[in-house]
């Protein structure tokens, strides 16, 4: 295990990125001793190698060399927060496996195609060369797009530490509206994949009842039968507080 010089410590706490470097490579072995145990839940081993040199680096700019422990044994409850924090938040949408693994390989296409021509390659072109429907790689990216947290923080005139819903006005309609898409979101992630697919395709990018059916392999009529039930077994979750205007709240 790398043993830390103080001299480093510093130059990283003071944003040089060369020590910072230089004590994260040292420290691999302990960075992947934590990932292993996150390996094999759907995750790419390094995006998660990634999430955890965030913990590491918010480690090393807390640490206090008066600390009576050693860097690597401080850093792990970092470490670990980060990659949990990770996967709790990695979209209200569940994404499956199959769709991850597709939009890595679009990705190696991006890179790829990017490197070799110096321009960007168009959804038609990655379709043609992953001999997929171009649909396909639509809602692949699509499914990219992170979700934006009411509770992350926003650094504004310098403020930091106020979140997205501290920053929304109370009146009555915009907490309506917040609750709401909420409510919407918890219900569209207990959906299965295919329940899910529909209504991404159809509520959020759009879609046509025959694009969908095209998208799915299946006929317009089956989507039309299966959306009725989809909506049908959401409106039936729906448990949203109601203000009934005595002062009293239903669900």
């Amino acid at each position: 295990m790398y043993e830390i010089n103080t001299e480093d410590l510093l130059k990283a706490q003071n944003n040089d990125n060369e020590a910072m470097t230089n004590i994260i490579q040292a420290n691999a072995g302990l960075l992947w001793s934590i990932i292993k145990r996150f390996l094999g839940r759907g995750y790419d081993k390094e995006e998660l190698y990634q999430i955890a040199c965030i913990g590491f680096i918010k480690a090393i700019k807390r640490f206090d060399i008066k600390y009576d422990v050693r860097l690597s044994t401080y850093a792990v409850p970092y470490i670990l927060g980060e990659i949990k924090r990770f996967i709790r938040d990695d979209g209200l949408i569940k994404i499956s496996r199959n769709l991850k693994e597709l939009t890595i390989k679009i990705k190696e296409v991006q890179k790829e195609y990017l490197t070799k021509k110096g321009e960007e390659i168009n959804i038609i072109q990655i379709a043609k060369i992953l001999k997929i429907p171009k649909e396909e790689v639509v809602f692949a990216l699509e499914s990219e797009i992170p979700v934006e947290s009411i509770n992350e923080e926003i650094y504004e005139n310098d403020l930091k530490g106020e979140t997205k819903l501290s920053k929304i006005d109370n009146s009555q309609n915009e907490t309506e509206i917040l609750i709401n898409k909420i409510c919407l979101n918890n219900i569209i992630k207990n959906l299965n994949q295919r329940e899910q697919k529909i209504i991404i395709l159809r509520y959020y990018n759009e879609k046509t009842q025959s694009e969908v059916a095209k998208i799915l392999g299946i006929t317009q009529v089956q989507v039309s039968r299966l959306e009725k039930k989809i909506l049908l077994k959401m409106r039936q979750k729906i448990s949203i507080k109601t203000d009934n205007g005595d002062g009293t709240r239903t669900l």
